[in-house]
Order: structure tokens, then C-alpha cells, then sequence
């Protein structure tokens, strides 16, 4: 498969402060790809320095080939880009800041007429078109920034928090409409995120960076595959004193956590596990309203690489 983004041991310090410690991935043509990490881990001033914002103290980003710091208008050409803050010109209105960013695109005006129409139709702002930027909501202006990047067809995305504080109806907007250009014109997408429930259900593969260094990279059923430990059980009673089960004590559980009318037992044997519970209940006579094993979620990965128990047992080691 085609590589169309190459970070090269990329390293970035603020003043002494090492903020991106030997970067190193890649990301195939036409998929989605999503960058995890804590608040200062590295991820945002990584994606700067892949877009030419920042320059790296050393190493090297590469753009379907072009090295973005020595080529930047060869490697620019084939990306657009999305900041978390909506960055729309406040006296344009809607039409004309799409038709301002395709021009300087050198987009032709038959092209970049159709284009800009299909896009303000497709994140539902053609009514708006008249609009000065100033007049719309932040939901309204992050759907207008996406027109505005994908206007000049670019062959790689950056979204920077895309649905970050959005309401419902934007965030779905954005989300699925993405979903849809990547399938259909094979849009590859590099996706920065704090909402891992979005990048477990609309990504490919899997980013996380950890104080300036890439802690893991894989789909997200090989990461949720690395983490046995946080497969559990989750169980509800219909009624009855289900704490006298005393379920810490059934055996290969790892952890407990209360839920409403029951609770969640973490377990590498899970299915073990519902046994004994289901047992258990039944011997002292309560009625089991749903029982259910459950393998681990992406935001388990996440916090299980990133945490402060996770890194001293490794520092231990």
C-alpha cells in the first residue's frame, strides 16, 4: 500500500524543553488515522511540524514524497487542514471564503464553482452562503472551515479536534460526511482526538503518543488485543441484595468498579468469570436482569499506556 505521510525521527524542543522525542510513523493512502494523546504529550506540535507550521530541531516529514520544510508549496499542495479553532475571515461572507481558499489553490473558477457548491450543500451551509463569517455559531464555522480545506481536493486531510464542543447535529455532520469522502474519493484523514469513542468507530488504525514519544500504533482490535486484563463482566440485578455476593472475591478478578444495580468485574477470563456470577446469584436467589462479557474498549488501552501505574511498573522493570 502506498505510504502518502512519513514521519522521520522528528524532534522538537522549546528551548530546553524536549516536547517530541524521535517521531516515527506512517500513514497509507486512503485511510483514516487517528493521533491519540494526553494534554502536552506531543501530538499537536507534531501534526505543526508535518504541516509546515513548525520546523522540527532534527528529523524529517514527508508529504507523498515532499519533504515539507525543504519543498513546502510541493508538499502543501497535496493537504488541507483543519485547527481545532475555527479560523474563518469574521467579514466574508460564507461563499467567499470557500472561494477565496480555492483561488489561492489556483483552482479554476468552473471547478471551484462546483466544488464549492457540493461542499456548502453537503455540510449544510448553502442557505448560509451569504452569511458573513462573524454571524455563524462555532459549530457553523467548523463546518465551513472543513469547505474551506477540502475546496482544492486535497489528497490528505488534517482534522485537529474536528467535533471538539460541537453540538450533536454538527459533530454527526462532520464525522459521517468525512467517513463518506474517504470512501468515495479515497481521502486519507489524520485525525487528532480526545474523543476516542470517534476515532475506535471511524478510524483505521491507531496513534498514541506519550511525553513526545509514540507509546503504541495498530488497529484498534490489536490494541484492545494487547490489554487481556481489562476484559470484564458487567452484570445487573433486578432486585434483592446483590452485595452480598462479594464479588472481589470470585476468582481472576482484577478489578471491581459499583454500577447502578450491580457491578463490573475486570478479568483476563471474563467468560470464567460470568459463570461463577451467574452460579453465585442464582444459589442465593437473585434474579439476574442482564449479564453481559465485554472485551476491552480503545479508552482502556489509552488510559492503560498512558497512566502513572503503567509507567512506574515499567520504569520498575
Amino acid at each position: 500500500m502506498n505510504i502518502i505521510l512519513e514521519s522521520k525521527e522528528l524532534v522538537r524542543y522549546y528551548g530546553t524543553h524536549l516536547a517530541v522525542d524521535r517521531v516515527s510513523f506512517e500513514v497509507r493512502c486512503g485511510e483514516i488515522f487517528a493521533f491519540l494523546g494526553p494534554n502536552g504529550a506531543g501530538k499537536t506540535t507534531t501534526v505543526r511540524m508535518l504541516t509546515g507550521f513548525f520546523t522540527p530541531s532534527s528529523g524529517t516529514g514527508l508529504i507523498n514524497g515532499h519533504d515539507i520544510v525543504r519543498e513546502p508549496t510541493e508538499a502543501r499542495r497535496h493537504i488541507g487542514v483543519v485547527p481545532e479553532e475555527a479560523n474563518v475571515y469574521v467579514d466574508l461572507s460564507v461563499w467567499r471564503n470557500v472561494m477565496l481558499m480555492a483561488e489561492l489553490h489556483g483552482i479554476d473558477k468552473r471547478t471551484r464553482t462546483e466544488r464549492g457548491q457540493e461542499l456548502l450543500e453537503a455540510f449544510d451551509l448553502y442557505d448560509r452562503k451569504e452569511h458573513e463569517g462573524r454571524s455563524l455559531s462555532k459549530g457553523l464555522k467548523q463546518r465551513l472551515m472543513l469547505c474551506m480545506a477540502l475546496v482544492s481536493g486535497p489528497d490528505l486531510l488534517f482534522l485537529d479536534e474536528p467535533t471538539s464542543g460541537l453540538d450533536v447535529k454538527s459533530a454527526r455532520l462532520i464525522r459521517d460526511t468525512i467517513v463518506r469522502m474517504n470512501k468515495e474519493e479515497n481521502m486519507t484523514v489524520f485525525l487528532t482526538t480526545h474523543n476516542i469513542a470517534e476515532a475506535e468507530q471511524i478510524c483505521d488504525r491507531v496513534a498514541i503518543i506519550d511525553e513526545g514519544r509514540i507509546a503504541a500504533i495498530d488497529t484498534p482490535d490489536a490494541l484492545r488485543s494487547v490489554v487481556a486484563s481489562r476484559r470484564s463482566v458487567e452484570v445487573t440485578f433486578s432486585d434483592g441484595d446483590y452485595q452480598s455476593l462479594s464479588p472481589e472475591g470470585f476468582q481472576g478478578v482484577e478489578e471491581l468498579k459499583p454500577l447502578s444495580q450491580g457491578f463490573k468485574l475486570y478479568s483476563a477470563t471474563p467468560g470464567r468469570l460470568a459463570q461463577q456470577v451467574a452460579a453465585s446469584a442464582l444459589e442465593k436467589g437473585l434474579e439476574v436482569q442482564n449479564i453481559r462479557t465485554l472485551e476491552p474498549s480503545l479508552e482502556d488501552v489509552f488510559v492503560h499506556i498512558t497512566s502513572g501505574k503503567n509507567k512506574r511498573s515499567e520504569n520498575h522493570e
